[in-house]
């Protein structure tokens, strides 16, 4: 094995993300390889593609995940939900927020180290280019050791620009969410000419992109982001960390030193730290559970033929020496509480409907009398959610003395459009005793279990 020592230039490295005096040291993560690391490129390489195929997958005639912003219109994965369906974001926000806190204390970070997208494009794609533009990490410290020199100046002119040229495809892939990707394509190929608005924000998209993966990095993870500031009360003892085996690796020290634990005290672990943490000093909230300290001490491991895992996957009890509990009061009151909001949720979306109904009173005097007989006119207004045509029947409850005329019985409704019935509704003059509730009836031609009743007064002169 060569030198344990730190490579060159590690003296100047933070030992956090938000060193003593505030300042902002530029993190320069080294190089590493093994089974997390090839694992994590893989779920990078899947979750970029997944996000990139979106919106040329079509589901039922539609992307499928699709923010149609000039028809209020959202399309996943073939179900349709307008305006109207807003009130089921809160549904989506709690579980969103609930699945957060279960898994956290299920798995630790997981979410952090895997799969969040400041994650999965920073490591994934942007580190790369570093990577391939200014070599390895110790050439990149030795550069910056010698200052601003012709080789120096020309490597980081190519490394930015090619993080603003990928921030940019990335906002124009964003696009495609908001726009089909089809549009989208003839935008860019005209040169967004007859769409500025859509260059405007494709703009912003990109310098927010450029600015956050090529300067700001880790500290979106530390100082923006919050979940970090959460772990202490999301995770306990006996949920899953990326931690350090002080049991076995203290005290420090070379091999073959007298007395000394497993921990070479190489650094290893704190080089291709991400945010420049030092595992060794626990459970700290700038640690994204990213593995990379797995694989660097287990490769150090390896080449001293030592056993591997002194930094591993484990609760902090596993790591105390203790045994990790997985059934434990706040998991179980967790599970229960997902499985009523899972119920809840699904009875609550089994009860939607693809179409909506309102009884409207058409504009100008609330009713009219006109030879004895006291009208009142009002309209069904119809919201098809659906992706194809459809057929709706307006059918008024009978009431004695009320006539209802209804000149269009039958309703036909374009796609995701809406269409209005008129009613005409009479009572004589005579009979009329005051307002009443007026009933009426839609039901969907094809499916006549799908109907809804909507209501509206009838109103008259006071009496």
């Amino acid at each position: 094995m060569t030198s344990a020592g730190p490579p060159p230039g590690d003296a100047e490295l933070p030992s956090a993300a938000l060193p003593p005096d505030g300042r902002r040291r530029a993190i320069a993560p080294a190089d590493v390889n093994g089974k997390f690391h090839r694992a994590r490129r893989l779920s990078f390489a899947v979750l970029v593609a997944l996000w990139l195929g979106l919106p040329w997958l079509r589901v039922g005639g539609h992307p499928a995940v699709f923010f149609d912003i000039d028809h209020s219109n959202l399309f996943l994965f073939g179900a349709v939900y307008n305006s109207q369906d807003a009130w089921l974001l809160s549904f989506g926000l709690a579980a969103i927020g609930f699945g957060v806190v279960y898994v956290t204390a299920l798995a630790g970070r997981v979410w952090c180290g895997w799969a969040c997208p400041q994650t999965v494009f920073l490591e994934g794609v942007y580190r790369r280019i570093e990577r391939l533009v200014e070599g390895s990490r110790d050439r990149r410290l030795r550069r910056r050791q010698a200052g601003w020199t012709g080789e120096r100046l020309v490597r980081r002119a190519v490394a930015h620009s090619l993080y603003a040229a990928v921030s940019f495809a990335i906002a124009i892939i964003v696009l495609t969410y908001f726009v089909t990707a089809q549009q989208a394509v003839v935008m860019v190929r005209h040169g967004f000419v007859s769409n500025p608005r859509a260059l405007a924000w494709v703009s912003i998209v990109a310098i927010v992109l450029y600015f956050n993966f090529s300067w700001f990095r880790e500290q979106l993870c530390v100082v923006i982001c919050p979940y970090g500031r959460l772990q202490s009360v999301l995770l306990d003892e006996d949920s899953l960390v990326v931690g350090f085996d002080a049991r076995r690796g203290e005290p420090r020290g070379k091999k073959g030193e007298a007395g000394a634990g497993a921990c070479v005290d190489c650094r290893r672990c704190v080089v291709v730290c991400p945010t420049g943490i030092d595992v060794r000093n626990g459970v700290q909230l700038e640690c994204i559970a990213c593995t990379a300290c797995i694989d660097a001490c287990d490769d150090v491991m390896r080449r001293l033929g030592r056993t591997k895992g002194l930094v591993r996957y484990d609760s902090q009890a596993g790591l105390a020496g203790r045994v990790r509990r997985f059934l434990r009061p706040r998991l179980i009151i967790y599970s229960g509480l997902l499985v009523v909001g899972a119920f809840v949720a699904t009875v609550v979306a089994s009860r939607r409907m693809d179409f909506e109904a309102t009884l409207l009173r058409l504009p100008g005097p609330p009713y009219a009398v006109e030879e004895g007989v006291v009208r009142n006119a009002v309209q069904i207004h119809l919201v098809n959610k659906r992706s194809v045509p459809e057929r709706f029947v307006v059918e008024v409850e009978p009431r004695p003395d009320m006539t209802a005329l209804v000149p269009l019985r039958e309703v036909a409704v374009a796609p995701l459009g809406d269409a209005r019935a008129p009613i005409l509704l009479s009572v004589p003059g005579s009979r009329f005793q005051g307002d009443f509730q007026v009933r009426a009836h839609v039901t969907s031609e094809m499916n006549r279990a799908r109907s809804v009743v909507v209501t509206a007064m009838f109103l008259g002169p006071s009496r």
